[in-house]
């Protein structure tokens, strides 16, 4: 009976399969293992894929920070070092030299990031200026660009000032809320109204109406890296694109997609219907989708949603925190407060209290303070870039080789781990924006820095996250003394359920009205 069974068919299938799966992943795990070490570069086998390190980051022992600088400290004398990004070869670059060549000098070899989603499974997502590749990228970057020059950032400042005034007297009319505020939640509305107003031409007070859906689905379309089945749901989409797409699983809800494609859709028939001309970003989508000749890429109304979101989605959750560091920084350094305070006064136009675009661009503390802000929290703890084609690496210590990567290697940038190396920016847990004072900064190592990236990647909408933070954080001052509540955390100890910097608790500060 027990021969009969060993000699069956199905039992001989299944054994085959069994050989053959355990054979495959010996293969995967040797590769993951000997990749790197046949390079003779130094390595770090201890990767998302196979590491305590990364296993304790994947099951939230650690924080992502914490393990980036983890992966950046192992070889502290070495220019880059080799990672496995699960099965794929990674090089982790620690030389800002090498940083600079590849982001700057020898782009055409890393011109794209690496795709997290296909555009086919979410179009909402893979479409964007951020994920799209080639001559697509090239074609959407020149249609944006002109959205966010120095002429279109003065035309949105109105419109983004009078949004601030409005989250502002609705913190001065409701006292009751400001002896305690959680401020990730309050900034996201106004960063949604800001969203609202200059992209999509729409005017919401998501203050006074706390449950619009323009506010309801920012705070939706955020969750979709919250919790491990939400990590895991988004590692499967990204590692069987094909099978997601048969099941209809996507990143984001489809309600979520339908209400973007719905305002994007109206707003385009409105401005088409009654000849409105706003020079923003929509209505350069829409010149492109009307543009005749043999474009690389004909714009779709995917397109355009696509990128309208990702906009909103930066905004809404990116510059927030961005906000909110920045105000728990002056709420526990009353000096620096105080200083910042003292300068916003004293740029105020003369004769109604105030504050104009050539007035804000003059605040130079406040540059600083905002520049020390994304030093200490950059809103991205990596950076990445695909090679396009082979490139030669010099060698990484001495007594090494030079190392060529190959096509579809990943480059990745600490830029955590940079902006808190002692040796570029010593006493790194120090909040000083006397680093980037004019005699200091000449001592900042270029290529150091780089909390919105480098080169033709550059983030495209980092004057306009600038430009809505200073206005927010000046009006704020104007109106309330910003100050440590019991709930305030400090030093902040980072969640470790989050991929970006995110305090245990929120980010809770006291409102004290000023008499003015």
């Amino acid at each position: 009976m027990n021969l009969f069974l060993f000699s069956s068919p199905f039992v001989l299938l299944l054994t085959s399969l069994i050989i053959i799966g355990i054979f495959k992943v010996v293969t995967v795990l040797r590769h993951i293992h000997f990749y790197w070490r046949n390079k003779g570069i130094p390595y770090l086998p201890d990767s998302l894929s196979t590491g305590i390190m990364g296993w304790k980051l994947f099951l939230r022992r650690i924080t992502f920070s914490d393990y980036c600088k983890y992966l950046y400290n192992h070889f502290s004398n070495a220019k880059y070092v080799g990672i496995m990004d699960f099965a794929t070869p990674s090089v982790l670059l620690r030389d800002p030299e090498l940083i600079r060549d590849v982001m700057v000098r020898d782009f055409e070899h890393f011109p794209d990031h690496r795709s997290f989603v296909d555009e086919s499974v979410e179009p909402l997502f893979g479409k964007n200026i951020f994920s799209l590749r080639g001559d697509r990228w090239k074609e959407m970057r020149n249609t944006l660009s002109p959205s966010f020059t120095a002429s279109k950032m003065k035309f949105m400042f109105d419109l983004i000032s009078k949004c601030s005034h409005d989250f502002v007297d609705y913190l001065v009319d409701h006292p009751e809320i400001c002896d305690a505020i959680e401020m990730k939640g309050a900034f996201r509305r106004y960063t949604n109204d800001v969203i609202a107003t200059a992209a999509f031409g729409i005017s919401v007070n998501s203050m006074k109406d706390q449950n619009n859906e323009f506010y309801t689905r920012g705070v939706e379309a955020t969750k979709f890296s919250a919790g491990l089945l939400a990590i895991v749901k988004f590692m499967f989409i990204r590692i069987c694109p094909s099978f997601c797409k048969s099941i209809g699983l996507t990143v984001f809800s489809s309600d979520t997609s339908k209400f973007f494609k719905k305002i994007v859709e109206e707003t385009i028939r409105t401005r088409k219907e009654q000849d409105i001309v706003r020079p923003d970003m929509i209505h350069l989508l829409m010149q492109a989708q009307n543009k005749e000749g043999t474009s690389v890429h004909k714009m779709t109304l995917d397109d355009i949603v696509s990128q309208a979101f990702i906009f909103f989605l930066a905004g809404f959750d990116t510059s927030s925190t961005l906000m909110c560091f920045v105000a728990h920084e002056l709420a526990v350094n009353q000096d620096i407060q105080d200083r910042l305070r003292k300068e916003v006064q004293q740029h105020l136009t003369e004769g109604n209290d105030e504050i104009s675009y050539e007035s804000l661009s003059k605040m130079s503390y406040m540059d600083l303070i905002i520049s020390e802000t994304l030093r200490k929290y950059p809103p991205v703890i990596f950076i990445d870039r695909l090679c396009a084609k082979r490139y030669e690496l010099p060698p990484s210590q001495p007594g090494c080789k030079n190392v060529i990567v190959e096509p579809n290697s990943i480059l990745m940038f600490p830029i955590y781990a940079l902006h808190h190396d002692p040796e570029y920016f010593p006493n790194p847990d120090k909040f000083d924006p006397e680093r980037f004072s004019d005699e200091n900064k000449d001592k900042i190592l270029p290529y150091t820095y780089l909390p919105f990236g480098h080169g033709p990647r550059k983030c495209i909408g980092n004057r306009f996250a600038l430009m809505e933070t200073k206005i927010l954080i000046a009006h704020l001052l104007l109106k309330f003394t910003l100050k440590i509540t019991k709930k305030t955390i400090e030093p902040i100890v980072f969640d470790k359920r989050e991929f970006t910097l995110q305090p245990v608790g929120g980010f809770w500060i006291g409102l004290e009205k000023r008499e003015m």
